[in-house]
């Protein structure tokens, strides 16, 4: 079984099995119990990243019209089934198995360590066994969980942006690259142990290598795919397309924010020592701070900029600060996450009408949410002293070429094929009613009736 797959230091490892050497022999917990904290804390804080599904699902149904909603809800939770299996399939060892600096392995299924299967079918597991399965820190398919509900994340990202236009299953094969192909082989080089984490590249949690890889995917996808239908003007005139239920888009903000605790706090990626547990405490209040931050930067810039509190602004800027803090959530200074956060926060404001101006239409604003912030908050890594700003820079270069490229040829490929988006017509009666052949809210649509 391999040791913890991302590159912690040393000093956080070392915590996995005991507390640090200082502490008093009688403070010591066993190893087994380490392995107990280590693995539970997997489990809970990937079941809270699983949640993050949920508040992503929400979010997109409340920023799409109605008649867009059922396809919105189908796609995040097709897009979340694909993840699991193709990173069950292939996408766990291409990221972490016998990572040789650009890729891991192409080997098949990743199963339970065969120490823990001895142990489970064991008819009287002694205490070799046990030790066997203790060394490796945590059970296996714990991180495997962990790190597959990561992978789903940056799906959720191309999603939303390319919402209300694209058709559901050459989206969906989409996701089997990404979540198969993309997204391991570039996590490799960092968290497997590749080239990028020879040369000290820092990313705690991925804001660039979650949340601005799937932004990556979805700037590519958006400008291939073009704008929805009368978006922008011949003049060049930005025609707001209001989404159908902000309440329901708060709610999948707030859920989001809770499922963070988990996609930052679980990536300690330990809690068998009371520095793991100090080292956890510090990461969940920092995430707390900058999504706070965020939000209050996010009302603050609109209102200077556009004399309005925009809600959706707030609601990204939320979201803007928790990705920019996601590389380094274990800074120890506070204030320092509240900065990075507020900065994450107005850089979404920014960026959402630059988009526009650009014509790339971003339905929920997500590649200023988790693209740009996420570029923002990885530099910031090397800004605070958390790592080599050149490294740093490097990073982003290197994987934000990687996809565009990769899923560029992806995205032109399905449109040369299959073709990505739906017609004219189809698009103005709505993805639900074309796609799917049923409404989310059919009381209030065309094919409601009285009874």
């Amino acid at each position: 079984m391999t040791l913890f797959k991302r590159l912690v230091p040393a000093a956080l490892t070392a915590g996995a099995v005991t507390v640090a050497s200082a502490a008093p022999a009688a403070a010591e917990v066993s190893a087994e119990t380490a392995f107990v904290f280590n693995t539970f804390s997997f489990l809970l804080c990937g079941v809270l990243v699983m949640l993050m599904a949920l508040g992503f699902a929400m979010l997109e149904s409340g920023l799409v019209r109605t008649k867009n909603t059922a396809a919105i809800c189908l796609k995040n939770i097709a897009l979340y089934s694909i993840a699991g299996l193709l990173y069950y399939l292939i996408g766990y060892h291409l990221m972490y198995t016998d990572v040789q600096s650009w890729i891991g392995s192409f080997s098949l299924l990743y199963n339970p360590a065969d120490a823990e299967l001895a142990l489970l079918n064991a008819e009287e597991p002694t205490a070799e066994m046990v030790a066997t399965v203790v060394e490796g820190g945590y059970s296996s398919m714990s991180d495997w969980f962990f790190q597959m509900v990561f992978v789903a994340t940056a799906a959720s990202i191309v999603s939303g942006t390319l919402a209300e236009r694209i058709k559901v299953w050459p989206f969906l094969i989409f996701v089997i690259v990404l979540t198969g192909i993309i997204y391991p082989i570039q996590g490799s080089w960092t968290w497997g142990g590749g080239w990028l984490a020879e040369r000290g590249f820092s990313d705690f949690a991925g804001s660039t290598i979650v949340h601005s890889v799937g932004g990556w995917c979805a700037l590519t996808g958006a400008i291939i795919l073009g704008a929805r239908k009368g978006k922008y003007g011949p003049n060049g005139e930005v025609r707001p397309i209001p989404g159908a239920n902000l309440p329901l888009a708060t709610a999948g903000t707030f859920i989001l924010w809770f499922g963070w605790f988990g996609f930052n706090g679980g990536s300690q990626l330990a809690l068998g020592s009371a520095l793991d547990a100090s080292a956890m405490a510090i990461v969940f209040v920092n995430t707390n701070l900058a999504a706070a931050a965020g939000v209050v930067a996010a009302m603050l810039a609109a209102n200077i900029l556009y004399k309005k509190i925009d809600l959706t602004l707030a609601l990204n800027g939320a979201i803007g600060g928790l990705v920019a803090i996601t590389a380094g959530p274990d800074l120890q200074n506070h204030l320092l996450s509240i900065i990075v956060g507020a900065i994450g926060g107005i850089l979404v404001v920014i960026s959402v009408p630059l988009l526009d101006k650009l014509k790339i239409d971003d339905v929920v604003g997500a590649i200023s949410a988790h693209l740009v912030a996420g570029i923002w908050g990885t530099l910031a890594v090397g800004i605070f002293g958390g790592g080599d700003f050149v490294t740093q820079l490097v990073g982003i270069v290197a994987i934000g070429v990687f996809c565009v490229i990769v899923s560029g040829v992806l995205w032109f490929a399905l449109k040369a094929t299959v073709g990505i988006r739906i017609d004219e017509e189809s698009e103005s009666l709505g993805l639900d009613q074309v796609e799917l052949g049923q409404e989310a809210y059919p009381e209030f649509g065309r094919g409601s009736q009285t009874i």
